[in-house]
């Protein structure tokens, strides 16, 4: 079953809530290196379920996200108003070749632009956090909702990782 734009919003917000949504930004990576430290490249490279995405496949598709999140605020603060554009995470997982791509270099991918994400996130005035695109599928977001949904997104993919290694989903 495929969810609304909606119903994914509203699922990954709830993920979320209540939680210091930087404070999950900052602590995801050093997590994911916990929970991949021991894992062997074919338990990294094993996808739960058909269909489901292996921890290797999740690690390359955040360090994928964090450069679309980057983008899209920065165009956001750049130009409030700016059209957001969707883009089919699955299509990426192929053409990507998130397969093939190493673990740990997505990792070390997420950090270092994770790291300047938050660096500029911790210089924005109240008014920006408030800036606003419109994406395509789900419409008007704002820097503040932009930096939430990642943040439930982070814990998603965490939840799915622990999954993916523990040989469930």
């Amino acid at each position: 079953m495929t969810e609304t734009p909606q119903q994914y919003t509203q699922r990954i917000l709830a993920t979320a809530a209540k939680q210091e949504p930087l404070k999950v930004q900052a602590a995801t990576p050093k997590k994911i290196e916990r929970l991949i430290a021991k894992a062997s490249a074919s338990n990294l490279r094993k996808r739960p379920a058909p269909g489901k995405w292996s921890a290797a496949e999740i690690l390359a598709h955040l360090a994928d996200v964090e450069i679309v999140v980057g983008w899209r605020v920065r165009s956001i603060l750049g130009a409030p108003g700016t059209p957001i554009q969707a883009f089919d995470q699955d299509a990426w997982v192929v053409a990507g070749h998130y397969d093939k791509r190493s673990p740990r270099e997505s990792l070390a991918q997420l950090r270092a632009l994770r790291t300047a994400n938050l660096a500029l996130y911790k210089t924005l005035s109240p008014d920006q956090w408030k800036h606003s695109g419109i994406h395509s599928e789900r419409g008007q977001e704002s820097v503040e909702h932009i930096v939430r949904m990642i943040a439930g997104h982070d814990l998603n993919h965490l939840r799915q990782i622990e999954g993916a290694l523990s040989g469930g989903s």
